[in-house]
């Protein structure tokens, strides 16, 4: 009797304890695992998006080759466009020179012709530069110029009407130029500087010094010239030049009162041969005298 009451209690109970699928429990071991594994990927994932594709994107970079019009596009943004050759004409002079109160300073620019002057300007110093010609338009509507300083320059030729508009213009410095002739020059002139050129005697007009009354200063030493220029005014007090004659031969009482010196030296000639062609001066010419 015992025996049959466990044998249907155990029939009972069969039911309760049943195993659970094999489906099932693959399926909990794979949930478990692929928790790990989630994290796992979403770590791999991260690693990718922070550092394989930032590589990637350098590369790209790196690789990227602009067409013609994106050049020409960032050449225009960062290279500002050059000023026409106009534009460069009509840049203010005194953005390449020094300008102070009246005088221009423009020397050892290397500019090759006079540059646009500020009307108000006074003096002009263009010294040491490659300004081979002079003109009347590079004065012109100037009125106030007084002293003008071109040595060292390239100047072969000098336009005759250059200066003769300048009323104002005292002192002229032209010194260490190639110039072969005098141009006109301005009525109130004081000093002429003109030394180391190659002028001739030819190069100087019969009345280029007649009706400059003011003229006190003037150096034309070092120049090829054959004779004393004609026409000298009485207003002269320096003179440097190649030998000739000061004085009128035929007029013996004829004295240069404002002549203070007169240099020779270095030239070819004996002064001591010539003595009537000083006895109108108050001093000697510098020079050899044997």
């Amino acid at each position: 009797m015992k025996t049959v009451h466990a044998t249907l209690l155990l029939l009972l109970f069969m039911p309760l304890t049943q195993q659970i699928p094999q489906t099932q429990l693959d399926s909990h071991v794979n949930y478990e695992y692929a928790t790990d594994n989630s994290e796992e990927t979403k770590f791999s994932q991260d690693y990718e998006d922070k550092y394989l594709d930032g590589k990637s994107i350098k590369e790209k970079e790196t690789m990227i080759v602009p067409d013609e019009k994106s050049l020409q596009l960032q050449k225009d943004e960062v290279i500002p466009s050059l000023p026409t050759k106009k534009e460069n004409d009509e840049m203010p002079t005194c953005l390449l020179c020094v300008c102070l109160s009246g005088s221009v300073y423009c020397e050892e620019v290397d500019i090759d012709a006079v540059p646009p002057l500020p009307k108000e300007s006074a003096y002009l110093y263009a010294r040491f530069n490659k300004i081979k010609k002079l003109t009347a338009k590079d004065f012109a509507d100037m009125p106030n110029l007084r002293r003008l300083d071109f040595t060292g320059n390239l100047i072969e030729d000098i336009e005759d009407s250059t200066f003769s508009k300048l009323s104002l213009l005292e002192e002229l410095t032209l010194a260490e130029n190639q110039l072969l002739r005098l141009p006109a020059l301005p009525p109130k002139l004081t000093l002429l500087n003109v030394k180391y050129n190659k002028i001739k005697s030819k190069g100087i007009k019969a009345n280029t010094f007649k009706k400059l009354n003011k003229l006190s200063f003037l150096y034309l030493d070092h120049n090829d010239l054959e004779s004393v220029p004609p026409n000298l005014p009485e207003s002269l007090r320096v003179i440097h030049l190649q030998y000739d004659t000061f004085c009128k031969a035929n007029d013996t009482r004829y004295i240069r009162e404002r002549i203070e010196e007169i240099r020779l030296e270095g030239n070819p000639i004996a002064l001591g041969k010539h003595p009537n062609s000083f006895i109108c001066l108050k001093r000697l010419p510098i020079g050899s005298y044997f």
